[in-house]
């Protein structure tokens, strides 16, 4: 089977030595896809299971080009897979002898009716023991539609009505499964090698971390982050903004930091937080929660937030925590 090929197995001849017991474990659909129907796979060591990655999203988020990342990376892909056939990929995945050792699947509402299948095939996969993730690719309606037109073609759901129909109804049908996501990743504002830097940050290491955290600094006025999954509020601190020889400069800037620093419950703010996230770090490790958005905002995203961040990654970057910073809003205004 190739990347591109979907199709399922026709039936199988027995293994050398396989026993009555053995092809027991396995049934065949009338389509002749082979499925195990026991918790573990015959014959197949655990070490022999690959890693799973499943890529879904809004249409026009940006699905394919995650895909690709991960492709460029060595993983095995496969675009469009009915999910019911998903642990069928991750069973001939573990019967290739490790050639097979990491699997990526876009599952998307191209699948229609074979999406309703994606619960019942991710209960199969924790059942067995599968260390599996799903990245979720987000976007905002404005975003989505400015790319459908520029492309000139018609969302997949949206029928006899307009584009902005396709898209409501697929954000309520992806609703549970953006909320079940490990990762979360908002592209409204990147472009196509800004999400390509994002995949490689959270994929390209060799060897997995227990957690990877994204410190992104970001201003009120230009709206919240939707990929966040904690936020915390800067504006009780004064605003280095209107100190006239601080306002050209950045929360980069030395200067800039202490004068932020050195208002009254700054660093108490800092130290109680980071203390905060210890406590939220071990609950996510201990529910399998591999990547955390933790957003840091102030009135322009300039100042405070810019600062408070940069001292926040290198707090939890001491304790172990794979970080990056993202600053999104800076040079805005």
């Amino acid at each position: 089977m190739t990347e591109h090929d979907t199709r399922p197995t026709a039936g199988r001849d027995p293994a050398p030595g396989e026993t009555r017991e053995d092809r027991a474990q396995h049934a065949v659909h009338d389509n002749g896809a082979q499925v195990s129907t026991g918790k573990e796979t015959a014959g197949v060591p655990e070490a022999a299971i690959p890693e799973l990655v499943i890529i879904s999203g809004m249409s026009g988020a940006g699905r394919s080009t995650a895909a690709k990342c991960l492709e460029d990376l060595g993983w095995f892909v496969v675009d469009n897979l009915p999910p019911a056939l998903i642990p069928t990929m991750v069973e001939l995945g573990a019967r290739s002898q490790g050639n097979v050792a990491r699997i990526a699947v876009v599952v998307d509402v191209r699948g229609r009716r074979f999406f309703d299948n994606l619960r019942e095939s991710l209960a199969d996969l924790d059942g067995r023991g599968v260390t599996r993730r799903i990245v979720f690719l987000e976007s905002s309606d404005e975003a989505l539609v400015r790319r459908f037109e520029s492309v000139r073609r018609p969302h997949p759901l949206q029928g006899d009505g307009r584009i902005v129909d396709g898209i409501a109804a697929e954000r309520e049908l992806l609703r549970e499964l953006r909320g079940d996501a490990d990762l979360v990743i908002d592209t409204s504002s990147l472009n196509v090698h800004e999400l390509r830097a994002k995949m490689d940050a959270q994929f390209a290491g060799e060897e997995e971390p227990e957690l990877r955290a994204t410190v992104m600094s970001f201003g009120y006025k230009y709206g919240l982050p939707v990929d966040a999954d904690l936020v915390v509020d800067c504006r009780f601190l004064p605003n280095p903004h209107w100190v006239p020889e601080l306002r050209p400069y950045t929360g980069l800037n030395e200067e800039v930091s202490a004068y932020v620093f050195n208002q009254p419950g700054a660093k108490e703010f800092l130290d109680r937080y980071a203390e905060l996230l210890q406590l939220v770090a071990t609950g996510y490790r201990r529910e399998g929660k591999r990547y955390v958005t933790i957003a840091v905002g102030c009135t322009g995203g300039k100042h405070r937030s810019v600062a408070m961040s940069e001292r926040l990654a290198a707090r939890l970057a001491a304790e172990g925590v794979e970080t990056v910073v993202v600053h999104r809003d800076m040079g805005r205004e």
